[in-house]
C-alpha cells in the first residue's frame, strides 16, 4: 500500500480529520491528540500493512509505523493540508478529566518532538567534532571546526526560538509573534544589560538578571501564557485594528512580564527540577541506575522521556554533561538482546527472523519494534530486557555515566554523544544489559502458542508436518515425503464441523486468516457450542489454550480449526477438549465443546476452518456457504 494511501486510511480509522485536534510524529510513530479517542477503529489500524500497533499514553493515541513514519506523516499532511493547521485551531477535547501530571508530560512532548531533528542533528555533530579532536583528526582552533562548531552549537544556543515556534503551535498563539518574544529577550544589548552586574528596572520594577540562551523552562512558560494574553487582546480589538495591535499590545505585555516575573520563575523552576533528578543521579549511584535502568522501557512507552528533554538540555547547557541520557542507551541495549534471546528459542522460523531483525533494529536506537513486536507481545522478554538494563544502569551510574551531547539516537549510532572521560562505564553498561537481556531472555524461553504463534509456527501454508503422527494401518494410501508427511494423492472433501452459517474466509475480521496467510478455507459463525471433526484422520494437535485443534484427514488434507477470534487469551476457560494429540477419529466425532454464550460476551466467536497445506492442491473451494449444519459438505480441495 502506498504512503497516501495508508496516510487516508489512519486518518479515516482515528476518525477522520474532523477527529484530530494536532498530530506529530517521532521516529516511529504518529502521535494524534484526538478530539475523542472512541470513535478510533483500532481493528481497521492494525489491518494496515505499515501500521505494527497502536498504543495510548494518557489521552494522547499512538499509531506505530516504524522507519517508514515520516514518509506517512508528510503523505497525510500533503494530502489533508487541515491537519497541518489543527495545531494553531485547537479545539479542547469533549469533557473529559485529564490527569494534570500527564498532561504536562503530553505538552512537553507536543512542544519538543517537532524540534528533535534539530537538535539531534546538532548534538550529533558536536559529537563526532568531540570524536574527530580526541583522535587528533581535526584540530579545535581550525577555521573548518569553527565553522562545524557553529553548526552545532548555534542550534543550542538559540533553542528559545525553536522553543518559541514550537510552543506557539502547540498552543495554538502566532509563531511569528512568540519568535518575536523570544528575539527580544536574547537581542544583544538586552543581553549585555542583564549581564552588566548593575541594578535593572523597567518603570521602577526590578528585573532580575536571567541569561536566556539554551534556556527552556523560561520561553516555555512565556509563550504559555501569551497563547491567553494575545487571544484576550484578539476578541476585545476591533477587526480593522487587529493586524496592527494584537501583535503589537502582546509584545508589550509579554517582554516586560517575561523579564520581570517568567524568567526568574522559569529559572528557579528548572533549576529546581534539574537539581532534584540531578541529585538521584549523582547520589542515588548504584541504586538508582538499577530503578531507573529498569524502568527506563516503562518511562519511554508512556512518552515521560520527552519531559525530561528540558532537564537534559539544560543539564548538557549548565554542566555540560547529563547522566540520564546514557539509561536511554542502556535501556535500547536491553530489548535488543532480550529479542535477541528469543531468536535462540523460538521454534518459528518466521518468528525467529522477525527477531532477530528487530534486534538489530534496536541496536540501531528504533526499539518499537523489538518492544512491541515481540517483546511485549511474548511478556517474558519484556521482563529480561527490564533486568538487563538494571544490570547495565547500575553498573553504569555506579561509576558516574555521563553523556555530553544530545545525539537522538539511543543506538550505535548514537555512541559518539557519550564520548568523554566516563565513556567505557556507559558502554559497558550497555554491554551488559545487551549480554544479560539476551541470557535471561533465553532463560525465561516464551509460549509460542500467544498470540496464536504456534499457530504460525508449526501449520503456516506449506510447513512440514514432520512432527505429526503417522496415519495407522486402516488409513487410506498415501504417499510420504522425506520429512515423513503425506503428500495428497486425491481429492478431498471436509463436512462441516459445527452448526451455524458458513461464511467466506475473507470475511473473517483478522487478517492472518481473512487474507489467507494461513491458507484458503472457510469459516463458520457456529450456534451450537460444538465443534466435530470435518473429515476421518488423525489428530496433529490440541492447543493447550483448547480454542483451536489440527486434524490431517487420510488423504493428505490439513485442517486447522480456530474457534473464535482472540480466545488464546482465555488460556482454555469455557473451552472443553475431548480429544488428544494422535487420537485417530471419524468425520463427525466430538473434538470440542464451548461455552458459545460466554465467549461471544468478549470475543468474536467466528471460527475458521483453513487448509494449512493449501500449496499441495491445484484448488481450494467451499462447498455450500449460509445456513449449515454439522456433518454437511462444506469445503473440497481439489489435486
Amino acid at each position: 500500500m502506498k504512503h497516501q494511501e495508508t496516510a487516508q486510511e489512519i486518518i479515516k480509522a482515528v476518525g477522520g480529520t474532523n477527529n484530530i485536534n494536532s498530530v506529530y510524529h517521532c521516529v516511529t510513530r504518529l502521535r494524534f491528540d484526538l478530539k475523542d479517542n472512541e470513535k478510533v477503529d483500532n481493528g481497521s489500524l492494525k489491518k494496515l500493512d505499515k501500521v505494527m500497533g497502536t498504543n495510548i499514553s494518557g489521552d494522547q493515541f499512538q499509531v506505530i509505523i516504524g522507519n517508514d513514519v515520516a514518509k506517512v506523516f508528510d503523505a497525510m499532511v500533503k494530502e489533508n493540508p487541515a491537519i497541518q493547521q489543527s495545531t494553531e485551531n485547537k479545539e479542547p477535547k469533549s469533557d473529559k478529566k485529564q490527569n494534570v501530571v500527564l498532561k504536562i508530560f503530553e505538552t512537553i512532548a507536543g512542544v519538543f518532538a517537532p524540534m528533535l531533528p534539530a537538535i539531534t542533528a546538532a548534538g550529533m555533530l558536536k559529537g563526532l567534532l568531540a570524536l574527530f579532536v580526541s583522535l587528533g583528526w581535526m584540530s579545535a582552533g581550525t577555521d573548518t571546526y569553527r565553522i562545524l562548531s557553529a553548526i552545532g552549537d548555534g542550534v543550542f544556543h538559540y533553542l528559545p526560538l525553536l522553543i518559541a515556534v514550537s510552543a506557539a503551535r502547540k498552543f495554538g498563539s502566532n509563531p511569528f509573534v512568540a519568535i518575536a518574544l523570544g528575539t527580544a529577550l536574547m537581542y544583544p544589548d538586552m543581553t549585555t544589560l542583564l549581564s552588566s552586574g548593575e541594578s535593572v528596572g523597567f518603570l521602577g520594577i526590578p528585573v532580575t538578571a536571567v541569561s536566556y540562551a539554551s534556556s527552556v523552562i523560561p520561553i516555555l512558560l512565556a509563550v504559555w501564557l501569551m497563547s491567553y494574553v494575545e487571544k484576550w487582546v484578539d476578541r476585545v480589538i476591533p477587526a480593522a485594528l487587529k493586524l496592527l495591535l494584537v501583535p503589537l499590545i502582546t509584545l508589550l505585555v509579554m517582554v516586560p512580564v517575561t523579564l520581570i516575573a517568567i524568567g526568574p520563575l522559569g529559572t528557579f523552576v528548572g533549576s529546581g527540577l534539574s537539581g532534584g533528578i540531578n541529585w538521584l543521579l549523582n547520589e542515588g549511584g548504584l541504586i538508582a541506575g538499577i530503578v531507573l535502568g529498569g524502568a527506563m522501557a516503562l518511562i519511554i512507552m508512556t512518552g515521560m522521556h520527552y519531559a525530561l528533554v528540558p532537564i537534559i538540555l539544560s543539564n548538557i547547557a549548565t554542566l555540560g554533561f547529563d547522566k540520564f541520557l546514557p539509561l536511554t542507551f542502556i535501556s535500547n541495549m536491553g530489548q535488543a538482546g532480550a529479542t535477541l534471546g528469543v531468536f535462540f528459542r523460538a521454534k518459528d522460523k518466521k518468528l525467529k527472523t522477525v527477531a532477530l531483525s528487530t534486534s538489530f533494529t534496536a541496536l540501531m536506537g528504533v526499539t518499537e519494534p523489538a518492544m512491541y513486536g515481540v517483546n511485549m507481545k511474548y511478556k517474558k522478554p519484556f521482563a529480561a530486557a527490564m533486568i538487563g538494563s538494571a544490570v547495565g544502569g547500575g553498573f553504569a551510574l555506579a561509576f558516574g555515566a555521563k553523556a555530553y551531547v544530545l545525539a537522538g539516537n539511543g543506538g550505535l549510532p548514537g555512541l559518539p554523544s557519550l564520548i568523554g572521560q566516563t565513556f567505557w562505564y556507559s558502554f559497558g553498561g550497555m554491554i551488559l544489559a545487551f549480554v544479560v537481556g539476551t541470557i535471561m531472555s533465553t532463560i525465561f524461553g516464551i509460549k509460542e502458542e500467544e498470540g496464536d504463534a504456534e499457530a504460525l509456527a508449526q501449520f503456516s501454508p506449506g510447513a512440514s508436518s514432520a512432527t505429526a503422527t503417522a496415519p495407522s494401518n486402516d488409513a487410506a494410501s498415501v504417499n510420504v515425503d522425506d520429512m515423513g508427511a503425506p503428500t495428497p494423492t486425491s481429492n478431498a472433501v471436509a463436512v462441516a464441523p459445527m452448526t451455524g452459517k458458513s461464511i467466506p474466509l475473507k470475511e473473517v475480521n483478522d487478517p492472518t486468516f481473512g487474507d489467507e496467510l494461513m491458507g484458503k478455507g472457510v469459516a463458520f459463525v457456529p450456534t451450537v457450542g460444538e465443534l466435530v471433526s470435518p473429515v476421518t484422520g488423525t489428530i496433529m494437535n490440541v492447543f493447550k489454550t483448547k480454542h483451536a485443534i489440527v486434524v490431517r484427514s487420510d488423504n493428505g488434507m490439513e485442517l486447522l480449526i480456530h474457534v473464535g477470534i482472540n480466545t488464546v487469551k482465555l488460556r482454555g476457560q469455557y473451552f472443553d477438549a475431548h480429544v488428544v494429540t494422535g487420537a485417530r477419529v471419524q468425520a463427525g466425532d466430538k473434538l470440542l465443546s464451548f461455552e458459545l454464550a460466554e465467549i461471544a460476551k468478549e470475543y468474536d466467536i467466528t471460527t475458521a476452518m483453513v487448509v494449512t497445506n493449501t500449496a499441495d492442491y491445484k484448488q481450494v473451494l467451499p462447498v455450500k456457504l449460509g445456513e449449515i449444519t454439522m456433518g454437511e459438505d462444506v469445503l473440497k480441495a481439489e489435486i
